[in-house]
Formats: C-alpha cells, structure tokens, sequence
C-alpha cells in the first residue's frame, strides 16, 4: 500500500501571527495587507479576541512561497523575445 504525502498544514502544529509578524515576513506594511486582503489576494486573519487578530503561519508561508514562484516565472524571459534580442544585435 503507498503512503500519501502528508499535508504539512494538518501533520504541524497550528501557529497563529499577530500583525508585526506577517509584515516582517512579508515585506509588506499594514496598509498593503488591508488593500490586498480588500482584493483578495492575501490571507484573511482570524479573530483571537475582542480587538485582536492572528494569521495562520502555513497561509502566510503559502501566499510568500505563490510570490516566488509567479516573480521567478515573469522573469524568465520568453524564446520570442530572446529571438528578438539576437536578431538586433
């Protein structure tokens, strides 16, 4: 019988960001994280209390490793342009 990978996400245990956090590993400020998640392009945090708020760390490892891959992908530069390139020169 083959074992399924495990999701790393159900197998460790659950760790919760406060705000100061997500901004460090990110690189973004508070404003762009409001402004995305207002888009819907960053992790919604959960409500801890009252007033305060914590993100899911595996959410957050995700959303920055999807940036890496999608800025490595618009890098590489296309057969056509480097065609383009070589002709001119």
């Amino acid at each position: 019988m083959t074992e399924r990978p495990k999701d790393p996400r159900t197998t460790s245990p659950v760790r919760l960001l406060r705000r100061l956090e997500v901004e460090a590993r990110t690189g973004l400020s508070r404003s762009s994280i409001y402004a995305r998640m207002a888009e819907g392009t960053f992790p919604r945090p959960i409500r801890l209390g009252k007033y305060g708020v914590g993100w899911i760390e595996a959410e957050i490892d995700e959303w920055v490793r999807n940036r890496i891959s999608a800025g490595r992908t618009a890098e590489r530069p296309s057969s056509t342009n480097q065609q383009g390139k070589d002709e001119e020169r």
